[in-house]
């Protein structure tokens, strides 16, 4: 688990994160959602340490990030995977070399020992004839697929996902949610990810944060959301008139007003 308290961070006198606290749960997916500029990017490199928050508490299992000395973050940081919004894959590498790259960084296995676990990872992520490609041989949703497997080939204990889904199709973005959170649930991994993407928000939100101009706006799963009185957060969901008669008629639906049996365009003409 991770816990944070009243993380504030600002740049050149500007507040960017204005006293966020929450728990993020082991074994879930947990996300932040937020228009750009709301702070949710800065507070994910304050959470892996890329930038020191100005005051608060970063806690990973109890023990407060900040006050660890450099060995001991370092130690932390090979239990952190991290899966970046543009993958940043080494274009002069094969995929098994990429993901080989935190094997040789960080671990002292034996050649042998580092050849299995990338095929262990590459297996896992449907991806067992790709070893040999270079990024630039194979598409967007598989190069996401081989971020996720380097980000869990040193076995974290938390993993990091920064807009997973940005650039992918609507299908393709449910494989990799789907992955994400298989990976999660297996390996009892605490997840964190930061998304635009309202069908990851249904799909995965175990518990969703909502962030508006650096501060914590909201709080909840992906049931409750449905039926948030939040006005901002509605206005930043629910953005076309389209999807706010979706929300109302879901509403409906709940509250047993309308049948299941009638299809959408039977609602939509009523």
């Amino acid at each position: 688990m991770i816990s944070i308290k009243n993380i504030q961070k600002g740049f050149s006198g500007k507040t960017i994160i204005e006293n966020v606290s929450s728990e993020f749960e082991t074994g879930k997916c947990n996300l932040v959602i937020g228009a750009s500029g709301s702070g949710k990017t800065v507070l994910m490199k304050c959470l892996v340490g890329l930038i020191q928050p100005d005051s608060g508490e970063i806690m990973y299992n109890g023990d407060n990030f900040s006050m660890m000395n450099q060995d001991q973050k370092k130690e932390l940081r090979r239990k952190i995977g991290m899966l970046f919004q543009g993958s940043a894959l080494f274009d002069s590498m094969t995929v098994e070399k990429n993901i080989l790259f935190p094997l040789d960084m960080f671990s002292n296995q034996t050649k042998a020992e580092k050849q299995k676990r990338v095929d262990e990872v590459l297996d896992r992520v449907n991806l067992n004839d790709a070893h040999k490609k270079f990024p630039a041989e194979i598409s967007g949703g598989m190069k996401k697929r081989v971020g996720i497997a380097r980000a869990i080939v040193l076995n974290p204990e938390y993993l990091f996902c920064d807009e997973p889904n940005s650039g992918l199709d609507p299908q393709t973005s449910l494989v990799i949610d789907k992955l994400i959170k298989e990976i999660t649930t297996e390996y009892n991994i605490t997840t964190v990810v930061n998304t635009h993407d309202m069908n990851s928000v249904m799909e995965i939100g175990d518990k969703i944060m909502y962030m508006y101009q650096g501060k914590k706006e909201w709080e909840g799963t992906n049931q409750e959301i449905i039926f948030s009185k939040n006005e901002k957060l509605n206005n930043f969901i629910f953005a076309s008139d389209f999807l706010k008669d979706a929300k109302d008629m879901r509403m409906l639906e709940k509250m047993g007003k309308i049948d299941n049996n009638r299809n959408m365009d039977e609602l939509l003409k009523s």
